[in-house]
């Protein structure tokens, strides 16, 4: 599922006041961190189903020619089973980031103290979804 011309709002119980990179593992990058740098480095240009997929593929380790040769194999199998969406993303649930899909259904990430984000949130036009909470109410 792909959102479209859509805001992820911050959790409410975020403890993030400003937005923050997720920190760097030694062990390997947390899924948190790899959203991060896939939608910072690359504003506007993934679709929320490319973020969750690279993810994997990243997480899993497969190569470049691997990927090449079975993309459209690997990407089925991926999503033949449900997948969490991205309101339950470490970005807005922990490090302050708000998440906005355009039109084209492309994302790009959006600090919580930044203007961009106050604009998007007051936007009639743009859909807001809120991220999921941390810890049940």
């Amino acid at each position: 599922m792909n959102y479209v011309n859509t805001l992820i709002l911050v959790a409410p119980d975020c403890p993030a006041v400003a937005a923050e990179a997720p920190p760097e593992r030694a062990a390997g990058a947390t899924i948190g961190r790899i959203e991060y740098e896939l939608i910072h480095d690359q504003p506007y240009t993934l679709t929320h189903e490319e973020v969750q997929f690279t993810v994997n593929v990243r997480r899993r380790g497969i190569g470049a020619e691997l990927l090449a040769e079975q993309r459209h194999r690997l990407w089925d199998k991926f999503f033949a089973k449900p997948m969490a969406c991205m309101r339950t993303s470490a970005l807005p649930k922990r490090y302050g980031w708000g998440l906005h899909f355009d039109h084209n259904a492309k994302v790009a990430l959006v600090a919580v103290q930044g203007e961009d984000y106050a604009r998007l949130a007051a936007d009639p036009a743009v859909v807001k979804v809120q991220a999921t909470r941390s810890k049940r109410p």
